[in-house]
């Protein structure tokens, strides 16, 4: 009976040590907070494929006078008046090699203007919050956001 206790004890510790030094996944669902108003303006699913990340939007807040069935009329090319529910905003982000918590190299498309911009993204506060950079040229130019994960497609 002490020999299991033992195992049991070295098992725990070590996957308890294994998880104190994991990086924190990206992937799942986010709910995406204004940088200017502070109020949440969506859902966004974070998936990968191939090693590379995406993100769609599952749901929005939306702005007065406007539903869940809004048009991205401000797009170009193959989003231009496409439902902003169901459209992939974020692609191309790969995980950096010198920081496993940051993805990098990919692009985020505001679908309010329409405008793409580079993005990195951080995860940080132990998987909690993500911290989403979109920039032009080099990162210096750009605006920060802080989203805050929640369980699913339906979270408030």
């Amino acid at each position: 009976m002490k020999k299991i206790s033992k195992l049991l004890l070295i098992c725990l510790s070590l996957i308890f040590f294994q998880c104190s030094f994991a990086a924190d996944s990206p992937q799942g669902y986010w709910k995406t907070i204004d940088d200017v108003t502070g109020k949440p303006k969506s859902i966004l699913h974070i998936f990968e494929k191939d090693g590379v990340l995406y993100g769609q939007i599952v749901k929005i807040f939306p702005r007065p006078g406007y539903d869940q069935n809004e048009l991205c009329t401000a797009c170009t090319g193959y989003r231009h008046n496409k439902r902003i529910v169901g459209m992939v905003i974020m692609e191309g982000l790969k995980q950096s090699p010198g920081d496993p918590n940051e993805w990098n190299g990919g692009e985020i498309m505001d679908p309010l203007n329409g405008k793409t911009y580079r993005c990195y993204i951080q995860v940080i506060e132990g998987g909690s919050k993500l911290n989403v950079r979109g920039y032009i040229g080099i990162s210096l130019f750009g605006r920060s956001q802080t989203w805050l994960r929640v369980s699913g497609a339906n979270s408030d």
